[in-house]
């Protein structure tokens, strides 16, 4: 049963928590802040339920199905256990000629039929190469399916427990870390995400659960509720997200327990870059600007204001060329030694 936080009207003045009894009281510290971050994650946890047990947590067992030799690194597929009779399918890359214990990178997918193949290179879209593109550049890269999609088609969240595909998502992309940890090839201390659209808001909703993800790219994954298609949440609340959105909450973003500016906020101080198109119908960019205002003062109370990082390019639901090779090299600062 998920716990109660008190519920708040206003989620883009984030220094800001209520006491047990519901009176606010300014944020001012990283201990105040870390009060009203939990009751984020509660709330989000209205909408998406709560995280497995612990004693989901089985043994990975990895298999390999297939390893093809590319340029500069070796593709694998593997299956891996994210719980008791669910494998979840996916890409491994592995970078050539590692010379240590190298930099990693889960990268949560796109929509589409595809799946996995987007960012591993097997599908029409290059500026969505990811995993790919990032094993080329020295990281160890793990691309898995989401339910409903690529090979994973079969998987139905709610007949397993869960109340959101969204947090079987969270779960299986934490595995995905666990299964990233286990490597002898990675540093466990240089984790990261990226992802777009559909990643770029998966991308974010694990790092908010998995503290062990210290940098995330989010490509046109978000904005505040009320700014998507006008606060129409209708595309967030089918059985592919969040069903709770139209069952409970009727697809209002006044009725929604939380909202992207708190979500972006609960990554301070770990590093966090979206790119965000000044023409993408999908999430308008004022809503996406908002969430960052309303982040930015978290990052500054905890020290990391540089760590939030947030480009505006020209052009439509894309990662274009040179705002995805400034979103590299930023992450090559953040997880690669100087």
């Amino acid at each position: 049963m998920t716990s109660i936080a008190p519920l708040y009207a206003d989620r883009s003045n984030l220094l800001v928590y209520k006491d047990d009894e519901g009176n606010p009281h300014p944020v001012t510290t990283a201990a105040e802040w870390e009060k009203r971050r939990a009751h984020i994650l509660l709330n989000m946890q209205l909408v998406m339920g709560p995280p497995p047990d612990p004693s989901r947590r089985v043994p990975l067992e990895v298999e390999t199905l297939e390893e093809v030799p590319l340029p500069g690194c070796r593709r694998l597929k593997i299956t891996y256990a994210a719980e008791e009779g669910d494998r979840v399918p996916a890409y491994l890359f592995m970078p050539a000629d590692l010379p240590a214990k190298a930099p990693a990178m889960l990268c949560p997918h796109p929509s589409g039929p595809s799946g996995k193949d987007q960012p591993s290179g097997l599908a029409d879209k290059y500026s969505q190469h990811f995993a790919l593109h990032l094993a080329r550049r020295g990281y160890v890269t793990l691309a898995p399916d989401y339910p409903g999609y690529g090979d994973y088609r079969k998987c139905d969240p709610y007949a397993l427990g869960y109340v959101s595909a969204t947090m079987k998502g969270i779960w299986n992309h934490m595995r995905a870390v666990d299964l990233l940890e286990s490597l002898e090839e990675v540093d466990k201390d240089r984790i990261g995400a990226i992802g777009h659209s559909l990643g770029g808001h998966n991308s974010i909703y694990v790092a908010v659960f998995e503290p062990r993800i210290k940098a995330v790219i989010s490509s046109c994954g978000f904005n505040a509720f009320p700014k998507y298609y006008g606060g129409n949440l209708a595309g967030w609340s089918h059985k592919g997200y969040m069903p709770r959105i139209a069952e409970i909450y009727q697809k209002d973003p006044a009725k929604m327990p939380f909202d992207f500016p708190e979500v972006i906020a609960t990554l301070a101080p770990r590093a966090f870059f979206t790119n965000s198109p000044v023409d993408d119908i999908n999430f308008e960019v004022s809503g996406v600007r908002d969430c960052i205002a309303a982040a930015a003062p978290v990052y500054r109370l905890l020290g990391a204001a540089d760590k939030l990082v947030a480009v505006y390019p020209t052009g439509g639901h894309d990662f274009p060329d040179e705002t995805r090779n400034a979103a590299y090299a930023w992450l090559d600062r953040q997880l690669k030694p100087a």
